[in-house]
Formats: C-alpha cells, sequence, structure tokens
C-alpha cells in the first residue's frame, strides 16, 4: 500500500496499552484507508530497550505512523531515523499527553509550555529522516486557555519543518487530574481548532477529542482536514467500516464473517510465526459484537482465561458462532 495515495482524513489516535500491533490489524481490516498511530513509544525504550518488541508491525498497516515521547532532540531524531528503517510512513511527537509519569521525563503535554524546544527536536527529526514529521498537542496547560498560547505555539514548531498538527481540543491539566479525567473534564472546544486551520492554512489541522458519530465527524471535516478518533474507534469498531464508506470509499461494504476469517488467518499467522498468544490479539475484538444478539457470549468466551489457555485462533470461530447468525453474515452496513 502506497502511503502517499492516503491523506489523514480518517486517523486513529495512539492509545497506550491499547493500539499495539495486533489492534492496528483489526482496525486495518475495517478501515483499509484510516491513517493508524502506535501507542506512544519513549526515545528511551528503543535507545536502551527491545527495539523489535516496540517497532515491528505488519505490513497490512500501512498508513502506519510511529508516535514517540521524548524531549531530547539528538534522541529524537536517532528515533525518527529508526522509524524509517523500519518502515514506517510518519513519525510523530507527542505533546499532549499529562500523566505525572510523562511530565516527570519532561516530554508530553508539558512541552507545550517550551515550544522554542519543540521546534528543535521538530528540526532535528526532520533534518534525520525523509519521513513526515508531526505533532499531536492540546489547545492549552492548566489555566491558559488564551488562544495566543496556542497560535504561538503552532507558529513556533511550524517553522521549524512541522506541517501538519494534531489538535487535541481540551487543555491539559498537569496538577489535580488523571489522564483519564484529562479526556474527559477540561472542556472541548473545537472552535479553537478551527481558528488555527483558518490562521494557517497552508498547515494540514486535524482534530480530536470527543468525536463519536458520523454526523460530527462529517461537520468537522468541513472546517478541518482531518480528525483523529480514539475510545469510540476501540469500543466500537463496527464504526470503522462506516466512516471508511462514508468519507473514504463509498463502495466499501465487508461482511462481518470476512473480519472475523480474517482476524483468524492473523491470529494463525501470529502464533506461527511468532508465538503470540491467542489472549494477546482477542482482547482487541471484544468490541465487535456490540449491540448483536450474542455479543455477552462472545465477549465472555474471549475474555475466559480458561478457554483461552492453550487456545488456537478456531476459539474466534467459536465465539462468533455464539452470535445470531443472521446478524454475523450480514455486511458491515447493517
Amino acid at each position: 500500500m502506497n502511503s502517499s495515495m492516503h491523506s489523514r482524513r480518517i486517523t486513529i489516535a495512539p492509545m497506550l496499552d491499547w493500539t499495539d500491533r495486533h489492534c492496528r490489524h483489526f482496525h486495518r481490516l475495517l478501515a483499509p484507508h484510516a491513517w493508524l498511530y502506535t501507542e506512544m513509544v519513549t526515545t528511551g525504550a528503543l535507545l536502551f530497550g527491545d527495539v523489535a518488541r516496540h517497532l515491528r508491525f505488519n505490513p497490512s498497516e500501512h498508513p502506519v505512523a510511529l508516535q514517540l515521547g521524548g524531549s531530547e532532540p539528538a534522541d529524537l531524531a536517532r528515533c525518527a531515523q529508526m522509524a524509517e528503517e523500519w518502515g514506517y510512513d510518519e513519525v510523530n511527537l507527542n505533546c499532549g499527553c499529562p500523566s505525572e509519569r510523562v511530565q516527570r521525563g519532561a516530554f508530553g503535554a508539558c512541552l507545550m509550555n517550551e515550544p522554542q524546544l519543540v521546534a528543535e527536536c521538530v528540526a532535528a527529526m526532520c533534518e534525520a529522516t525523509k519521513l513526515p514529521v508531526t505533532v499531536k498537542h492540546r489547545i492549552g496547560i492548566d489555566q491558559i486557555e488564551h488562544y495566543d498560547f496556542v497560535h504561538g505555539f503552532v507558529d513556533t514548531v511550524s517553522k521549524a519543518g512541522c506541517s501538519t498538527f494534531i489538535v487535541h481540543a481540551r487543555n491539559a491539566w498537569l496538577k489535580g487530574l488523571s489522564p483519564k479525567e484529562n479526556r474527559e473534564i477540561p472542556p472541548l472546544r473545537y472552535e479553537v481548532a478551527h481558528q488555527l486551520k483558518r490562521d494557517f492554512p497552508q498547515l494540514e489541522i486535524l482534530l480530536n477529542g470527543g468525536l463519536a458519530t458520523t454526523a460530527a465527524i462529517a461537520e468537522q471535516l468541513q472546517q478541518v482536514d482531518g480528525v483523529m478518533i480514539g475510545r469510540e474507534a476501540y469500543n466500537n469498531p463496527r464504526l470503522l467500516a462506516e466512516w471508511e464508506r462514508s468519507f473514504c470509499d463509498p463502495a466499501w461494504a465487508p461482511s462481518r464473517d470476512a473480519i472475523i476469517e480474517g482476524m483468524v488467518e492473523y491470529a494463525a499467522q501470529e502464533a506461527r510465526e511468532h508465538g503470540t498468544p491467542l489472549r494477546a490479539i482477542v482482547r482487541h475484538i471484544l468490541g465487535f459484537a456490540n449491540h448483536l444478539p450474542g455479543a455477552r457470549s462472545f465477549r465472555r468466551l474471549l475474555s475466559d482465561p480458561n478457554a483461552l489457555r492453550d487456545a488456537q485462533p478456531e476459539l474466534i470461530r467459536e465465539a462468533w458462532a455464539l452470535v445470531g447468525a443472521r446478524a454475523a453474515a450480514e455486511d458491515l452496513a447493517g
């Protein structure tokens, strides 16, 4: 798949502990044109850890971006080179994560307070790789809500070579809120992303935060270049096929059975080539049967430790057989 042929119209957010390579393969089956992102990987994990564990992915995942966490330009430059060497299509710098652990590492959302440092990081990465270097960020920090703050950040960083900004349209509260609360409590202000697009028409501006319906996505695509969807895509994955059809390929209509068979084949390949246990894969597909008859039985079987112990890929078919046959056979427009 030639990633240059795909825009970032629909993108799936990097989500820690969720968007691993198994999850991304599943999402790719549902949405051939969506842009996929890895979980955030720190520069230290790549420079001093198991590189293959963090960077291995299936060729089916293209286009796929590696999201990095870090704040040392030289380290980020080396990791950007590694992203290119491993075949990724983009490298993304995390300037939006508010967790205290990430703050202790001096990266994530707290970097928005240091736009010049971010610019130096982006410049170093751009010099080290031919891949697009993108930035994911918030619209403010703590009580800083004036537009000039995020405008200045984007202006400074764009001059260093970044032309794509993924705007999580909430402030990040660095003290007093957990990462989960930071996704829910600070109010969404989509108008800030809209204003950024008006002020920087030459940049690609993507909107992230709170998007959960086809109608909401369609409305935002009138104002920005693309959207990034997180938890709704993970928890209700069949929506990915709907978004693919609505915004990328009007003819897209795979059957639900076909998606399940794709995952059976993938699980067999993973077991054969890497010894991957089935439980590492099926945890990502539990939401696929949501709102269908037999959904609870489907989830129960694929979450049962006893059933999963030494389980073969056929267990996915066995679980899917518990879903009403008519519902299972319908295409994903149903």
